[in-house]
Parts: structure tokens; C-alpha cells; sequence
């Protein structure tokens, strides 16, 4: 007896690869700039994402990317930290929400927005990340 994958299943298999993928390049940006969330964070995120949206979708539930958005806020808001002059970890929970979106355009098959949407990820965090650094932080010093 053999197992056979139906259509739909090498459907759903490749979104949570997909998702995962475009995940990996988000986190490899913040494993580089050793953040607190990098590689495995937003992978696991957008591939759970994705997931989350695949069986809303397969169930018929529109509560279920809800959830996603407020779960992801929880996971967000324990990336933010106080310390005495400075907020930190802001731009790490927005990656996680954004990840998060990210996973679940994919889960929707809107494979090239969510791509669009990693890549100006990156094109954000990349650049601006030496203008801040070398523009920005130096003028205020």
C-alpha cells in the first residue's frame, strides 16, 4: 500500500516552503546583525503563518489569520524591551509581524506580494541600516 500525496497537499507543501524560505532570508538579515530573533524565528513564523491561513482556507474559518495577527502581537511585544534611556527590539517585532503577514499572503497563494514584500524587507533593513548607522547615530553623538 502505497501513501499518495494529493495535489492539494503538494500545494499546501509548497507555501510552508515557500513561507519558510522567504522567512530564512528575513532572519539570515537579523542573524547577520545579531538580533535576539534571527534564522529560525522568522522562518518558524512565516511557515507557521502560512499554515494558520492554508487551513483557514481549507476550512472555511476567516478567523483563524485573526488569531495569526494577535498571536503575532503577543510574540512581538516580548521582542520590545525598556531600559533606562531606550526602547529596543521595535524593529525586530515589527519583522515578526511583517514575517507574519508574509506567511500568510503565501498561505492566500499570493506568492509574488509576498516575495515583493521580503525583498523590501530587506531593501529597507540593508540600506537604511548603514544610513543609520553612518548618517544618522554620528549626527546625533
Amino acid at each position: 500500500m502505497a501513501l499518495e500525496i494529493s495535489a492539494m497537499e503538494m500545494d499546501i507543501i509548497l507555501k510552508l516552503v515557500i513561507a519558510t524560505g522567504l522567512g530564512l532570508l528575513i532572519g539570515l538579515e537579523r542573524e547577520i546583525n545579531k538580533s535576539a530573533a534571527g534564522l529560525k524565528t522568522f522562518s518558524i513564523v512565516c511557515m507557521g503563518s502560512a499554515l494558520f491561513t492554508v487551513a483557514a482556507l481549507s476550512t472555511g474559518s476567516s478567523t483563524a489569520v485573526s488569531g495569526v495577527i494577535s498571536g503575532i502581537g503577543f510574540l512581538g511585544a516580548a521582542t520590545v524591551f525598556r531600559g533606562e534611556s531606550k526602547v529596543s527590539g521595535l524593529t525586530t517585532a515589527a519583522l515578526v509581524w511583517t514575517t507574519a503577514a508574509i506567511g500568510v499572503a503565501v498561505g492566500f497563494g499570493l506568492y509574488f506580494a509576498a516575495a515583493a514584500v521580503a525583498l523590501l524587507v530587506l531593501v529597507i533593513l540593508i540600506p537604511v541600516e548603514y544610513v543609520e548607522k553612518k548618517l544618522i547615530k554620528s549626527h546625533r553623538q
